[in-house]
């Protein structure tokens, strides 16, 4: 008789598919700390609804989270100022690269989503309100470690400079944006918060746990509200929808799982009520997404059924 399937062997056996896998996708070159990172490492972490959490691979390697700091800097977002952020940044997929500037000037300087480079600036901005920028980002930092319930999670200071240097397109956004009126804030003071929030620098055990208010539908695990049920699914939905810049669309078409991605080739992905995962390959493919990371994420949804797309399966387990 054949032994049953388990969580922590389908997880086996993916890690052994990536680990194995001959075309990794390239390093993010443009920001030099990120491109000394060894492109052969892969890790991925599963934390369900009963607490338990299943993982493998470099699950333990600490990386750059990058974009992935943007789904929480939106939750803070949302406690600030609820509703009247939609009225600064939109909430439909780009369709453009995620540092495209293309977009901005035909729609006014109104960034298309929260996940956009543009869109997490005007985020950043609405952090900003009533606080210096040292405490803006250590407001974002303590929300990730209350999350995560680990105080050990922290910026790393290489690849925040690293960033500064090299951020001339995103200095061309915030001043573009600051034209139009949608910043408040001087760009040079939301563009440092910004670059800094990107360094964020978490496991995949760390990523995974910190998810988990997600797939709990706004409630933190050991407790209490994080936010509510509403923004917690308005969150997923657009992780859903422009979660993985251009390639929203193919990443839902080919998982089926609320994810957002960051070019440091880590990945969040949430199934609710089932599951928080997180997912790293340095490797990125052509739309800046970890190439491998999202192969992984379909072979789960394959092995599990956490497709959204295929509730049958998702009962039956």
């Amino acid at each position: 008789m054949a032994a049953p399937v388990t969580l922590q062997g389908i997880i086996q056996d993916i890690v052994d598919e990536m680990r194995a896998a001959p075309d990794r996708g390239k390093v993010a070159t443009y920001i030099p700390s990120l491109a000394k990172v060894d492109p052969a490492r892969f890790g991925m972490a599963v934390y369900t609804v009963d607490g338990e959490c299943h993982a493998g691979g470099d699950d333990e390697v600490g990386f750059s989270i990058q974009s992935i700091s943007k789904v929480f800097s939106l939750t803070l977002a949302l406690g600030k100022a609820g509703d009247q952020l939609w009225e600064r940044v939109g909430r439909e997929p780009s369709g453009t690269a995620f540092n495209s500037i293309v977009q901005l000037e035909a729609e006014r300087g109104i960034p298309r989503n929260p996940f956009i480079n543009a869109g997490a600036i005007v985020v950043t901005d609405v952090n900003l309100a009533g606080h210096p920028p040292r405490e803006a980002i250590g407001e974002l930092v303590q929300l990730v470690r209350y999350l995560a319930e680990d105080e050990s999670i922290a910026i790393n200071e290489e690849v925040a400079r690293s960033e500064e240097r090299t951020g001339e397109r995103n200095r061309a956004l915030a001043h573009f944006m600051k034209s139009y009126g949608v910043l408040r804030h001087a760009p040079d003071l939301v563009l440092g918060t910004y670059f800094h929030a990107c360094a964020i620098e978490m496991t995949c055990r760390q990523l995974a746990a910190a998810g988990r208010y997600l797939m709990l539908d706004g409630r933190h695990p050991g407790g209490g509200r994080t936010i509510s049920s509403i923004r917690a699914r308005r969150i997923l939905s657009l992780m859903l929808t422009c979660g993985h810049y251009d390639a929203s669309g193919d990443i839902a078409f080919r998982v089926g799982i609320p994810a957002k991605s960051g070019v440091g080739g880590g990945i969040l992905a949430i199934v609710p009520g089932r599951a928080s995962i997180a997912v790293w390959s340095p490797g990125l493919n052509a739309n800046g997404n970890s190439q491998l990371g999202s192969l992984a994420l379909e072979r789960l949804a394959e092995a599990t059924g956490w497709s959204l797309f295929n509730p049958g399966r998702l009962s039956d387990r």
